[in-house]
Protein backbone atom coordinates (compact mmCIF):
# COMPACT_ATOMS: atom_id res chain seq x y z
CA UNK A 1 0.00 0.00 0.00
CA UNK A 2 1.40 3.41 -0.91
CA UNK A 3 1.45 6.15 1.67
CA UNK A 4 -0.53 9.25 0.66
CA UNK A 5 1.58 12.36 0.52
CA UNK A 6 0.17 15.17 2.58
CA UNK A 7 1.07 18.84 2.62
CA UNK A 8 0.17 21.74 4.91
CA UNK A 9 -1.73 24.31 2.85
CA UNK A 10 -3.54 27.64 2.91
CA UNK A 11 -5.05 30.24 0.57
CA UNK A 12 -3.42 33.67 0.75
CA UNK A 13 -2.89 37.11 -0.70
CA UNK A 14 0.74 38.18 -0.82
CA UNK A 15 2.07 41.61 0.11
CA UNK A 16 4.04 43.81 -2.30
CA UNK A 17 7.62 44.97 -1.74
CA UNK A 18 6.74 48.60 -0.90
CA UNK A 19 4.48 47.50 1.97
CA UNK A 20 6.97 44.85 3.13
CA UNK A 21 9.67 47.56 3.34
CA UNK A 22 7.33 49.68 5.53
CA UNK A 23 6.67 46.63 7.70
CA UNK A 24 10.43 46.02 8.01
CA UNK A 25 10.80 49.57 9.36
CA UNK A 26 8.03 48.94 11.94
CA UNK A 27 9.64 45.62 12.93
CA UNK A 28 12.94 47.40 13.60
CA UNK A 29 11.28 50.27 15.53
CA UNK A 30 9.08 48.10 17.75
CA UNK A 31 11.25 47.17 20.72
CA UNK A 32 9.65 43.99 22.03
CA UNK A 33 10.94 40.52 22.88
CA UNK A 34 9.36 38.71 19.95
CA UNK A 35 10.31 36.98 16.73
CA UNK A 36 9.57 39.08 13.62
CA UNK A 37 7.88 37.24 10.76
CA UNK A 38 10.32 37.12 7.85
CA UNK A 39 9.29 39.60 5.16
CA UNK A 40 8.87 37.04 2.38
CA UNK A 41 6.34 35.17 4.57
CA UNK A 42 4.05 38.12 5.29
CA UNK A 43 0.61 37.63 3.73
CA UNK A 44 -3.15 37.64 4.38
CA UNK A 45 -4.33 34.10 5.13
CA UNK A 46 -7.78 33.93 3.52
CA UNK A 47 -8.31 30.31 4.62
CA UNK A 48 -6.05 27.78 6.34
CA UNK A 49 -6.66 24.30 4.94
CA UNK A 50 -4.22 22.25 7.00
CA UNK A 51 -2.83 18.89 5.90
CA UNK A 52 -4.24 17.66 2.59
CA UNK A 53 -3.39 15.00 0.00
CA UNK A 54 -2.24 15.64 -3.58
CA UNK A 55 -5.65 14.42 -4.74
CA UNK A 56 -7.45 16.95 -2.50
CA UNK A 57 -5.01 19.64 -3.66
CA UNK A 58 -6.14 19.14 -7.28
CA UNK A 59 -9.80 19.54 -6.21
CA UNK A 60 -8.94 22.70 -4.27
CA UNK A 61 -7.20 24.18 -7.34
CA UNK A 62 -10.27 23.47 -9.53
CA UNK A 63 -12.58 25.05 -6.94
CA UNK A 64 -10.34 28.13 -6.63
CA UNK A 65 -10.34 28.55 -10.42
CA UNK A 66 -14.10 29.13 -10.24
CA UNK A 67 -13.68 32.21 -8.01
CA UNK A 68 -14.31 35.50 -9.77
CA UNK A 69 -13.20 38.81 -8.30
CA UNK A 70 -12.11 42.20 -9.56
CA UNK A 71 -8.74 43.59 -8.43
CA UNK A 72 -9.03 46.16 -5.62
CA UNK A 73 -6.87 48.46 -3.50
CA UNK A 74 -5.99 47.92 0.15
CA UNK A 75 -4.31 50.49 2.36
CA UNK A 76 -2.20 49.16 5.23
CA UNK A 77 -2.62 51.06 8.48
CA UNK A 78 -3.00 50.49 12.19
CA UNK A 79 -1.09 48.11 14.42
CA UNK A 80 -2.46 45.85 17.10
CA UNK A 81 -2.07 42.58 18.95
CA UNK A 82 -4.09 39.37 19.35
CA UNK A 83 -5.65 38.49 21.68
CA UNK A 84 -4.92 41.97 23.15
CA UNK A 85 -1.94 44.29 23.77
CA UNK A 86 -1.82 43.43 27.48
CA UNK A 87 -1.22 39.72 26.66
CA UNK A 88 0.08 39.65 23.08
CA UNK A 89 0.68 36.42 21.13
CA UNK A 90 0.76 38.09 17.69
CA UNK A 91 1.42 41.66 16.52
CA UNK A 92 -0.40 42.62 13.33
CA UNK A 93 -0.87 45.40 10.78
CA UNK A 94 -4.43 46.19 9.72
CA UNK A 95 -6.11 47.70 6.67
CA UNK A 96 -8.45 50.51 5.75
CA UNK A 97 -12.16 49.74 6.09
CA UNK A 98 -13.05 49.60 2.38
CA UNK A 99 -10.10 47.40 1.35
CA UNK A 100 -10.56 45.31 4.49
CA UNK A 101 -14.21 44.66 3.62
CA UNK A 102 -13.20 43.60 0.12
CA UNK A 103 -10.67 41.17 1.64
CA UNK A 104 -13.42 39.82 3.93
CA UNK A 105 -15.64 39.26 0.87
CA UNK A 106 -12.79 37.55 -0.96
CA UNK A 107 -12.17 35.26 2.05
CA UNK A 108 -15.92 34.42 2.08
CA UNK A 109 -15.80 33.53 -1.64
CA UNK A 110 -12.81 31.23 -0.99
CA UNK A 111 -14.63 29.53 1.89
CA UNK A 112 -17.88 29.14 -0.12
CA UNK A 113 -16.01 27.43 -2.97
CA UNK A 114 -14.04 25.14 -0.63
CA UNK A 115 -16.90 24.29 1.76
CA UNK A 116 -18.11 21.38 -0.44
CA UNK A 117 -14.58 19.91 -0.09
CA UNK A 118 -14.88 20.04 3.71
CA UNK A 119 -12.97 23.26 4.44
CA UNK A 120 -14.41 25.76 6.88
CA UNK A 121 -12.83 28.64 8.75
CA UNK A 122 -12.64 28.17 12.52
CA UNK A 123 -13.07 31.92 13.10
CA UNK A 124 -14.27 34.96 11.12
CA UNK A 125 -11.62 36.43 8.81
CA UNK A 126 -10.09 39.66 10.17
CA UNK A 127 -8.02 41.55 7.57
CA UNK A 128 -4.51 41.68 9.05
CA UNK A 129 -0.95 40.59 8.37
CA UNK A 130 1.08 39.09 11.20
CA UNK A 131 4.43 40.83 11.70
CA UNK A 132 5.55 39.29 15.04
CA UNK A 133 4.88 35.99 16.81
CA UNK A 134 5.31 35.99 20.56
CA UNK A 135 6.20 32.70 22.27
CA UNK A 136 6.79 33.89 25.86
CA UNK A 137 4.75 36.25 27.97
CA UNK A 138 6.19 39.75 27.47
CA UNK A 139 3.66 41.92 29.29
CA UNK A 140 1.66 44.91 28.13
CA UNK A 141 2.89 46.43 24.82
CA UNK A 142 0.07 49.03 24.48
CA UNK A 143 2.45 52.00 24.77
CA UNK A 144 4.88 50.64 22.17
CA UNK A 145 2.01 49.99 19.74
CA UNK A 146 0.48 53.43 20.35
CA UNK A 147 3.74 55.12 19.25
CA UNK A 148 3.48 53.42 15.84
CA UNK A 149 -0.28 53.34 15.34
CA UNK A 150 -0.58 56.42 13.16
CA UNK A 151 1.85 55.22 10.52
CA UNK A 152 0.43 54.52 7.08
CA UNK A 153 2.36 51.68 5.53
CA UNK A 154 1.38 52.13 1.91
CA UNK A 155 -1.16 50.38 -0.24
CA UNK A 156 -1.36 47.77 -2.93
CA UNK A 157 -3.65 46.38 -5.56
CA UNK A 158 -4.94 42.92 -4.71
CA UNK A 159 -5.11 41.16 -8.08
CA UNK A 160 -4.47 37.49 -7.30
CA UNK A 161 -4.96 34.83 -4.66
CA UNK A 162 -2.50 32.01 -4.11
CA UNK A 163 -2.93 28.45 -2.96
CA UNK A 164 0.24 27.82 -0.98
CA UNK A 165 2.14 24.99 0.64
CA UNK A 166 3.92 25.45 3.97
CA UNK A 167 6.88 23.33 5.05
CA UNK A 168 7.78 23.80 8.70
CA UNK A 169 11.52 23.95 9.46
CA UNK A 170 13.56 24.83 12.55
CA UNK A 171 14.26 28.23 10.90
CA UNK A 172 10.56 28.90 10.36
CA UNK A 173 8.08 27.98 7.62
CA UNK A 174 8.98 27.88 3.94
CA UNK A 175 6.09 28.75 1.62
CA UNK A 176 5.73 27.86 -2.03
CA UNK A 177 2.98 28.47 -4.58
CA UNK A 178 0.84 25.55 -5.72
CA UNK A 179 -1.66 27.57 -7.76
CA UNK A 180 -2.48 31.20 -8.61
CA UNK A 181 -5.91 32.66 -9.42
CA UNK A 182 -5.92 36.06 -11.14
CA UNK A 183 -8.63 38.66 -10.55
CA UNK A 184 -10.51 39.74 -13.65
CA UNK A 185 -11.11 43.37 -14.58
Amino acid sequence: MTKKLVMRTFVAVEINEEVRNSIKKIQSELKINAKPVSLENIHFTLLFLGEISDEKSEKVQKALDSIEFSPFEVEFSGIGAFPKPKFPRVVWIGTDEVGGNQLINLAKKVEEKLLPLGFRSDKPFKPHVTIFRIKNRIGDISDELAKLNSSSLGNQKISEIKFKKSVLTSDGPIYSDLHIVEGKL
